[in-house]
């Protein structure tokens, strides 16, 4: 991710630091793992409190945007309930591999009213690139979706929250364009 953000002239820091965080112009929760494990280091550290409260551009990635949401199958877990909904277990079936890893199309859904553009320049049916076993519901914050054994949420937005369930650091243009405009968010 650090490597993505230099690209775009970005400068990161990488902190587990709650002042640090909170004084931070915006903030990137990223996120490989399970949810559970994931909370516990986040309620260990002391963060859970101050990520809530952030003012900031918040992003989520991966597994960081599951730990956005309300709670999580995986592991029977609260998380930090800044978006509405329960993160479920992709199903395998035919053609359904889990964990789901390859290139997804994108749905770019309604964006609401006076909603910053998190998506500008990603155009309907762009590709982005997926890991993951767990995936957010279809809700009303809901800004792109795609489709993998069942519709879920790739791209979500609440206010100044956000999620990307793909991998923006591996995703090409898309994933370049989505940080890009993460950035230029006002702070």
């Amino acid at each position: 991710m650090r490597y993505a953000l230099e690209r775009l002239g970005a400068r990161s820091i990488l902190s587990a630091d709650p002042a640090t965080i909170a004084s931070a112009d915006r903030v990137i929760l990223p996120g490989v793992g399970a949810a559970a494990p994931a909370m516990a280091r986040l309620r260990e550290r002391g963060l859970v409190d101050p990520i809530r409260r952030l003012q900031q551009p918040l992003l989520g990635i991966c597994l960081g945007m599951q730990l956005l949401y309300e709670s999580s199958e995986e592991g029977e877990v609260e998380c930090l309930g800044l978006l509405p909904g329960r993160i479920t277990r992709l199903q395998p079936g035919p053609g359904v591999r889990v964990p789901h890893m390859g290139w997804n199309f994108l749905d770019k859904c309604e964006t609401p009213t006076g909603a910053p553009g998190l998506l500008t320049g990603i155009g309907e049916r762009d590709q982005a690139y997926f890991v993951h076993s767990y995936a957010a519901p279809l809700t009303s914050d809901t800004l792109a979706s795609t489709s993998y054994g069942r519709s879920f949420t790739a791209v979500a937005g609440r206010g100044r929250c956000y999620g990307a369930q793909f991998h923006p650091e591996r995703s090409a243009a898309v994933g370049s364009r989505l940080l890009a405009n993460f950035l230029a968010l006002e702070a």
